[in-house]
């Protein structure tokens, strides 16, 4: 599983996720300051899901009906956010390529997971 941490993705998640193994890049380091549809556009090109805490990518999924490989969406309070990382990488890990193309959203106890719209659905 290949992935593209989004700017706005905590980099401890990052981190964490290299730790375990994956192969990650983040867009601070290869793109900064890339807007989101070109962001999602690279991810496609090398073939990476994205991770992201920027709700406006499923603005762009669900109402632009932009193509995409998945796009995994952290949505942890304050509060919480000292369990996003390892939470990212145990998610990751047990379902691995069946988040691939789809839409996930991961709270602290919770993941949703939602199908891409094609274009033209």
């Amino acid at each position: 599983m290949r992935l593209l941490a989004d700017e706005s993705c905590d980099f401890a998640v990052v981190r964490a996720l290299r730790e375990a193994g994956f192969d990650v890049t983040a867009v601070s380091e290869s793109a900064p300051g890339a807007e989101d549809h070109v962001v999602i556009e690279l991810a496609i090109h090398e073939q990476r899901m994205v991770i992201t805490e920027d709700k406006d990518f499923g603005q762009l999924v669900y109402a632009e009906g932009r193509a995409t490989g998945g796009v995994l969406l952290l949505r942890f309070p304050a509060r919480a956010r000292a369990l996003m990382a390892q939470s990212t990488v145990t998610l990751l890990k047990q379902r691995r390529e069946r988040l691939v193309g789809r839409f996930v959203v991961l709270q602290p106890g919770r993941v949703r997971i939602g199908g891409v719209p094609r274009k033209g659905n």
